[in-house]
């Protein structure tokens, strides 16, 4: 099985009551029950390292195909939350989705699970092997960092509402704790910083802390 993996982020307005933002996580996480979502958790950001772009919620979902992705997109309830819950709040959102390029267990990952998501932002002239190469090295960082429980990444099929932002990942932590350790390896921010400095415009990093209240 390959994995679809859909990561949403949202920027809400700076000055909503926080009852309608507990309307909008509350029903964006009742949206597990529809069929075809294997996974799904929406909550505020832990933290964003981005000089452009300031978003304050995230929304991590799975699918088991393309086509179930484009289900739950399409789905009635998906539609009256996305109108109702979450445009009146926002100001902006931006949307990623990649085929993990391995199946990750458990798909559902614990509250309490720390989740960090990296999207790059690739220059114009990056060819196709250097993208790989890219790919590549941040498959590696799993294997040189214990507390990863387990790490997808891929590029984005969904250009539409991606800011341009073309390669992904998502890497899943027991808890903050062991994701600040990883954070501090110099190896670790060595080797993202290497394999990417000289080809891209854009970096978005966010963190993200899966909450006890998610189904």
């Amino acid at each position: 099985m390959s994995i679809i993996e859909h990561v949403v982020l949202f920027k809400v307005k700076g000055d909503t009551e926080q009852e309608k933002v507990n309307a909008m996580l509350n029903n964006l996480n009742g949206l597990v029950s529809l069929d075809p979502v294997l996974h799904l958790t929406a909550g505020p950001v832990h933290r964003i390292k981005s000089p452009i772009l300031n978003f304050t919620h995230m929304l991590h979902s799975r699918y088991k195909s393309k086509e179930d992705l484009n289900t739950y997109s399409a789905h009635p309830e998906h539609q009256r939350v996305v109108k109702e819950n979450v445009i009146p709040i926002c100001d902006d959102i931006m949307a990623v989705d990649w085929v993990a390029d391995n199946d990750p267990t458990p798909l559902s990952p614990p509250p309490g699970s720390a989740v960090k998501v990296t999207f790059l932002k690739l220059k114009e002239s990056v060819s196709n092997e250097v993208q790989g190469g890219i790919l590549g090295g941040i498959k590696g960082v799993k294997e040189g960092i214990s507390g990863i429980q387990q790490m997808t990444c891929g590029e984005n099929f969904s250009p539409a509402r991606a800011k341009g932002f073309s390669l992904a990942s998502v890497a899943v932590f027991g808890g903050v704790g062991e994701m600040e350790a990883a954070v501090g390896n110099e190896e670790y921010v060595n080797l993202q910083k290497q394999k990417v400095r000289d080809n891209v415009d854009g970096v978005i990093v966010v963190d993200y802390v899966v909450p006890a209240s998610s189904p």
